[in-house]
């Protein structure tokens, strides 16, 4: 209904008291201040001043107006200052949706980062396993979100999304350190086929029985979970060994257990998913390179 122009143009004539005050103050001609208080006269539908001799007053409904334009205006340069800062990048909100290796590794040095460079960014951090976390993408849950696929899967994502591939993570296995195999480098697979197993989320569990396959055995799987400390804690008690990316070996909390390099080598892509047009949005987009510088100081892990 309103125009914010004719707006700060109304309150300018109300405090200077006067079309050519206003003008002077607004650095306008008199005539287009008179244009404006005409065009916002039509758009209420009733005078706004009525002239008693040389003087101009407000009528009932420019009193109303007149009280309202203040807190008006005052809204408008509240909502103009914090859309610049969303364009500088000193606020905004970014939900970001991780796996759970993920949200205790890249993660939490990313958000260190932010925290530093960026503390008026706020990151809602949720929670999701491929392919529900990118469910949650697609039905607007989250701004970012983390997956991974291993050689040969590859994700059905909308077109309107991008791929920001982020490292290859290396897998290895969960021994308990009393293993026999524990004092070699790296593990061939094949020396695991009598082994019992604990698989761990539906991906992570195809995968490891298409690896199993490839070298002619069935794993034999005894548990599943996809809470990375409950798989130490059954590795630890010599309940099975487990098939474990790289990337969780940092955060191994418990001295029986150790991570071996598997042979032959496999790898799970890691990579950040975003609908494209929230590339152009700073906050999603500062948060995004932040994933991606500190996936970029472990690429070969």
């Amino acid at each position: 209904m309103f125009d914010s122009r004719h707006i700060r143009t109304f309150h300018a004539v109300v405090a200077s008291g006067s079309y050519s005050a206003a003008a002077r103050v607004l650095g306008y001609t008199q005539p287009a201040i008179t244009q404006q208080m005409k065009a916002l006269e039509r758009a209420v539908g009733t005078p706004l001043f009525t002239r008693v001799g040389r003087r101009m007053q407000l009528t009932e409904a420019g009193e109303s107006l007149s009280r309202h334009a203040e807190t008006i205006l005052g809204n408008l340069s509240a909502a103009e200052a914090q859309l610049r800062a969303y364009a500088r990048l000193r606020t905004g909100r970014v939900r970001l949706c991780g796996f759970p290796s993920a949200n205790v590794t890249l993660v939490p040095e990313a958000l260190s980062g932010l925290a530093k460079d960026h503390p008026g960014i706020q990151v809602e951090l949720l929670e999701g396993e491929p392919p529900e976390s990118l469910r949650r993408l697609e039905r607007g849950e989250c701004d970012i979100t983390l997956a991974f696929t291993y050689p040969g899967l590859h994700e059905a994502i909308p077109e309107e999304v991008a791929e920001v591939r982020l490292l290859e993570d290396q897998l290895t296995v969960l021994l308990p350190t009393g293993h026999p195999l524990a004092r070699r480098r790296a593990v061939q697979l094949a020396d695991l086929a009598e082994e019992r197993w604990i698989a761990g989320c539906p991906r992570c569990r195809a995968n490891l029985l298409h690896e199993c396959a490839e070298l002619g055995f069935v794993p034999d799987i005894r548990f599943a979970t996809d809470d990375n400390l409950v798989v130490q804690s059954l590795v630890a008690q010599g309940l099975g060994v487990a098939m474990m990316p790289a990337l969780v070996l940092p955060s191994l909390s418990l001295s029986r257990v150790c991570g071996r390099a598997l042979q032959p080598a496999a790898r799970r892509h890691i990579a950040a998913y975003v609908y494209r047009d929230h590339l152009r949005i700073p906050a999603t987009a500062v948060v995004l390179d932040a994933l991606k510088q500190v996936a970029g100081n472990r690429v070969g892990c």
